[in-house]
């Protein structure tokens, strides 16, 4: 559908038009009750499109419009998807985009296969968590050790991280989500953020931007995920001033009247958020104009559905309406609260991570993990005496049942 034949009324005029703040949060509601047939073919990553949603209604100051049952239901959803290895099985824990994969039957053999692409992917990983805590949850159903154990099982020999154990290529977008799901999580384990350190630091290009591979093109959502990954393993000091004043020419060369991705490349709203946090966290932003980039931002605006788009004239969707609304939070857009550059939430959202990391401060991660397996394993043995009686196909538990 284009969005001429959606926006009847045409693109806002961005200098006097403001953010149809409640449109936004009806339009985020609607994709937590029913996704578009044209989505079908993210069904595997659904856990995003809720991450947008729900941490876009934060940035709206909006979650009281989900009610507790909802919030609940949502929690309980996003745990369903979470991954712990049995015992004797390879590393793989983490969150699952979707349940696609998660079958219920009594065939043995096709459940032992199914099983083995049952792992976690670093990106769901990364959203789920965040999901949890905007919602409030304290995260007591998982098992930190195991979380951060599945991210070091899928670090590379170059300190890059693959999204999960198979199948999967290793670059800076999944540097950013392990660093972010360590930082969330406030332990690290055996990742090696020296090597991870490394890797970044090879990515970095002549012009300074940093690319996506060793040897790729520097790119803004690349350069971001650099540095918010330097930032939340607490190694951005390490960046000479010299380098410091190149990334942020760098990224101050990529607006036009928005943000563009790379050198000679269209505008487009989500680098409003990966540039604009990038020089956020470089302590830069003052630098870019505010008022050109919510005037591009503005353009793409659906005023009669809600949403903003990539570009002007054309549809609207969870992903750019989130990260076009976090960069209008970021140059002080009335009625859109805080958000944390570095994990792309609100602080709001950061404020429950701290809190929960003055918990955790009192406890020891081994025991608690020695004594999570031990009920995993209490829960398996009971499940599978009476998985027979079972007649429910949606498990909403924390834990991966017997099948």
């Amino acid at each position: 559908m284009s969005y001429e034949a959606v926006n009847i009324e045409g693109p806002a005029t961005a200098d006097v038009a403001p953010v149809l703040l409640s449109k936004h949060a009806k339009y985020f509601i609607r994709f937590l009750h029913l996704l578009p047939a044209r989505l079908a073919s993210h069904d595997s990553t659904r856990g995003t499109i809720a991450f947008f949603a729900i941490c876009g209604l934060d940035v709206l100051n909006s979650l009281h419009l989900l009610t507790p049952e909802m919030r609940k239901n949502i929690i309980d959803w996003t745990y369903g998807s979470l991954v712990i290895p049995h015992p004797g099985e390879r590393n793989c824990s983490g969150f699952l985009g979707s349940r696609t994969i998660k079958i219920k039957t009594e065939d043995e053999e096709l459940l032992r296969n199914a099983r083995c692409y049952q792992w976690g992917h670093l990106a769901m990983t990364y959203t789920s968590l965040g999901i949890l805590v905007t919602l409030g949850d304290d995260l007591s159903r998982l098992d930190r050790k195991s979380i951060v154990d599945g991210v070091a099982a899928v670090q590379k020999s170059d300190g890059s991280f693959s999204a999960s154990i198979d199948g999967s290529e290793n670059d800076m977008r999944f540097v950013f989500c392990a660093a972010a799901i360590c930082h969330m999580l406030d332990y690290w384990g055996d990742v090696d953020k020296e090597k991870m350190f490394e890797f970044i630091m090879n990515s970095i290009r002549y012009d300074y931007g940093f690319s996506q591979h060793l040897d790729g093109e520097g790119h803004g959502g690349t350069t971001y995920c650099a540095l918010a990954a330097l930032q939340l393993s607490g190694q951005l000091h390490r960046l000479d001033a010299d380098t410091i004043e190149n990334i942020k020419r760098w990224c101050i060369f990529r607006q036009m009247d928005g943000f563009q991705g790379r050198p000679n490349k269209p505008v487009d709203t989500c680098y409003s958020f990966w540039i604009g946090a990038s020089l956020k966290i470089l302590n830069a932003f003052e630098l870019s104009d505010c008022a050109e980039n919510r005037s591009y931002i503005l353009e793409t605006q659906d005023n009669v559905v809600g949403g903003f788009a990539k570009w002007a004239h054309s549809t609207a969707d969870p992903f750019h309406t989130y990260l076009g609304l976090c960069g209008l939070s970021f140059t002080g857009e009335p009625g859109l609260i805080e958000v944390m550059p570095s994990l792309n939430m609100s602080m709001a959202a950061y404020q429950k991570i701290k809190e929960l990391h003055a918990k955790w401060q009192n406890s020891n991660i081994e025991d608690d993990h020695k004594a999570y397996m031990e009920t995993l394993s209490q829960r398996l043995y009971e499940t599978k005496l009476t998985v027979e009686d079972e007649s429910t196909a949606t498990i909403t538990s924390p834990l991966i049942k017997a099948q």
